[in-house]
């Protein structure tokens, strides 16, 4: 029992150490509603960040729910602006106002809490 519960947090300090490190790609989903203007205020956010942050290191597919609903179903995705990263671990999903900077950094491990 001792060396699973080791096991998992040797691997999760791993995937964070990996993740602040800035190595790896980065494979990102965003769920918007149509060409709102809050949804191409936050298409044009999240890639502005990627493009700061991840310049030639993620892979950002948009997915637009009244397109392309049978996606959102399958993501299970229940409102809209979200954005998932799948890669690296952890996964994580994030809703609502994508517009705050830090909190969208945060969440993708490119910026800790206390920074």
């Amino acid at each position: 029992m001792k060396t699973d519960q080791k096991n998992k947090t040797d691997t999760a300090a791993f995937e964070n150490a990996l993740a602040r490190t800035g190595e790896g790609r980065y494979s990102l989903s965003l769920y918007v509603t149509g060409t709102s203007r809050r949804s191409i205020r936050t298409v044009e956010t999240i890639k502005a960040l990627c493009e700061q942050h991840l310049k030639g290191r993620y892979d950002l597919e948009v997915v637009d729910l009244y397109q392309q609903p049978q996606k959102a179903k399958d993501a299970q995705i229940i409102a809209a602006p979200t954005l998932i990263k799948k890669l690296p671990p952890p996964f994580r999903r994030l809703i609502g106002d994508l517009t705050d900077s830090d909190r969208v950094l945060i969440a993708l491990n490119l910026k800790s809490d206390n920074d």
